[in-house]
């Protein structure tokens, strides 16, 4: 009896450690390594690559998501049914088609036209309505009543495109106290070819380009209570920054959730970004929009062939499309003694008010994506007279520069810069930075030019 219980212990011991071992390969109970999330090579794939520790039942679904990332989606009828439904409307045929590489889009395409990641979304004026005010609860805007919420530069058969963007600039010259003179490019973009007919002059028609998609999974693993606490719309302790957040309707939780995603921070997670731009970039619907984007007026849209189900993309596929975006590698740049002197000016002239540089994820990993995700006002000269929930026309999330030296690798080419792309470099970003950012501004135009060089390099290496 004694030999018998002796041996069960042993026994149980045995099965115990294998079975310790396979949780903690499986990353069940495993304590986070920041390698795990993070890589400080800069490679070009790095992006599409998964973290490390997956199991083969996350594994399998990364590449899943991944699949439907990648691969062209078609117009219906067709024998390819999990991949049918695109249009009627759309832009692009695949989510790479805007983010190469995972990365930031282009503002030209290899041919040297308006790239598709460079799109024009619309809206127009509220009327007071109850079909208005319900619009402005759900959406944060009211898009326009005949090309909707934003143009769409491709249709399938038997539908016409909505417009083109054409890309045109006017050069402002900018002199430093110093003597030193830059150029900066404002933007005069405006919508050709119109086949739904003329749009209105009070319409507000915004260009927006393709943002990174750089560690998307991390940010969703900030807690709110972390974001809040930046909050202060009034300023009270007067340092000219006052931070405000986007409380945004989510059609996941039907209720209204903190905003971290998009330009202004109308998208509360990533599955349901994941969904709208979809819908809007593709004319894909999902559980979460299950419209189709043809509006009252695009008859030849609206009659067009549908795909045998309702969903073009099903809750699974968009959940595996999301687990894919949450869980792809970051860049994390070397601690150099020329990073750190870069990082100490850049924290010394108060970009790191909005930049914000430090936040604990939920499973208690330090993460750098230099945002606050709070609204800023940006001054006059970056409003695009656009509303999205909170937001004004003047006021933008503070976007994450983490992960932007990886663009130069991916696209051979400095990633253009702020909503629209008009900035070349990171120096033009500074200088189009107005309202709240403005004394930033000044105090980088006051540095010797040596000292906004080792800035610049640092802003290039993160």
């Amino acid at each position: 009896m004694l030999k018998k219980q002796k041996f069960n212990f042993s026994f149980f011991r045995l099965v115990l450690t294998k079975s310790l071992v396979a949780i903690f390969a499986t990353g069940l109970f495993a304590v986070n390594n920041t390698g795990d999330f993070f890589s400080t090579k800069k490679d070009k794939s790095l992006m599409l690559k998964p973290i490390s520790g997956m199991n083969n039942e996350q594994y399998d679904k990364f590449i899943l998501g991944r699949s439907f990332f990648v691969i062209p989606w078609v117009e219906a009828p067709s024998a390819t049914t999990a991949r049918d439904g695109l249009g009627p409307l759309f832009n692009a045929n695949t989510c790479v088609s805007c983010h190469a590489g995972n990365g930031r889009g282009t503002l030209y395409n290899k041919k040297g036209k308006p790239s598709r990641s460079l799109v024009a979304r619309l809206s127009i004026a509220s009327n007071g309505s109850f079909e208005h005010k319900e619009l402005l609860n759900k959406n944060g805007f009211i898009p326009h009543p005949v090309y909707g919420a934003q143009i769409s530069i491709n249709g399938i058969h038997g539908v016409d495109f909505e417009a083109r963007v054409k890309i045109d600039f006017e050069k402002i010259k900018v002199k430093f106290p110093d003597g030193e003179i830059d150029e900066l490019l404002k933007p005069k973009y405006e919508l050709i070819n119109k086949n739904y007919g003329k749009i209105s002059e009070d319409t507000a028609i915004t260009y927006r380009i393709a943002p990174s998609l750089h560690g998307l999974g991390l940010i969703e693993k900030i807690s709110n209570e972390d974001i809040l606490k930046n909050v202060d719309e009034n300023d009270s302790n007067n340092d000219g920054i006052s931070g405000k957040a986007n409380m945004v309707y989510s059609p996941k939780t039907k209720k209204y959730e903190l905003g971290k995603y998009t330009w202004k921070a109308s998208s509360a997670s990533v599955i349901e970004q994941s969904a709208a731009a979809a819908s809007s970039d593709m004319g894909l619907t999902s559980m979460y929009f299950m419209n189709e984007n043809c509006t009252s007026s695009q008859k030849e849209c609206n009659d067009a062939p549908k795909a045998v189900h309702k969903e073009d993309i099903t809750p699974q596929r968009l959940e595996a499309i999301s687990f894919y975006l949450k869980n792809t590698k970051a860049y994390k740049p070397k601690q150099t003694q020329e990073f750190k002197e870069g990082l100490e000016i850049f924290e010394s002239i108060g970009c790191v008010k909005c930049h914000a540089n430090n936040f604990k994820t939920s499973d208690n990993l330090t993460i750098s994506p230099y945002s606050d995700f709070l609204l800023h006002n940006m001054g006059e000269q970056l409003s695009d007279n656009r509303n999205e929930f909170n937001a004004s026309s003047k006021e933008w999330r503070t976007s994450p520069l983490w992960g932007l030296s990886l663009h130069e690798k991916i696209n051979k080419k400095r990633p253009r810069l702020l909503h629209d792309g008009r900035a070349r470099d990171f120096q033009e970003a500074i200088l189009w930075h107005g309202g709240e950012a403005n004394s930033v501004k000044e105090n980088y135009m006051n540095l010797p030019k040596q000292t906004r060089k080792k800035l610049l390099k640092f802003l290039g290496s993160i």
